[in-house]
């Protein structure tokens, strides 16, 4: 089962990964982990990634992608996987859908956690994990780039109907429960 898991800074999207992974017994890949991984190993993609984040710039989707395809490609995905923070553009998720399908797989389901801003502010003021950008107003600016930028992932993806909406709004059990009930 291949599942991309979805939503705004502050959704939980950490937390419910790691219950889907533990509950399905589906590996996870993150961007994020893969970009640390490439350079701590220094591979030609990994080199590039780190003069383009020295140089404090993002990382080309082109790069995420090749980054993605590459670590997809290893065998301890071939029965599926949980994605977390990619696709965050249309260009990644087009390129995600064309590597699934010359590999003869899809995505199964995107499960996007649907929470009032009101509520996501809350959380990630509440998490105290002391980001210099968790203050109510950088907040919003972070919240209003995700409404811009990524959402339109989410709208790719209705036309293909694999969106489930989940009610991130709640204890993580009942959040779980509720994504568990949509993945069977």
């Amino acid at each position: 089962m291949n599942i991309i898991l979805f939503g705004p800074p502050g959704a939980g999207k950490g937390t419910q990964a790691e219950k889907i992974i533990n509950h399905f017994n589906i590996p996870h890949l993150s961007t994020g982990d893969i970009f640390r991984a490439n350079i701590k190993n220094e591979t030609p993609l990994g080199k590039k990634v780190k003069s383009i984040l020295d140089s404090g710039k993002l990382v080309p989707d082109e790069t995420v992608v090749e980054l993605v395809a590459d670590e997809l490609s290893k065998e301890n995905y071939n029965d599926g996987v949980v994605l977390d923070g990619f696709p965050r553009t249309v260009t990644q998720a087009e390129a995600l859908d064309q590597f699934l399908s010359d590999n003869g797989r899809q995505i199964d389901a995107f499960i996007t956690l649907d929470v009032p801003e009101k509520e996501l502010i809350n959380r990630i003021l509440s998490r105290g994990e002391g980001r210099s950008d968790d203050t109510p107003e950088k907040i919003k600016t972070r919240l209003k780039v995700y409404r811009e930028e990524t959402e339109p992932v989410l709208n790719h993806y209705e036309k293909q109907g694999v969106v489930k909406r989940i009610d991130g709004v709640g204890s993580i059990e009942e959040i779980f429960e509720r994504i568990a009930t949509k993945l069977k």
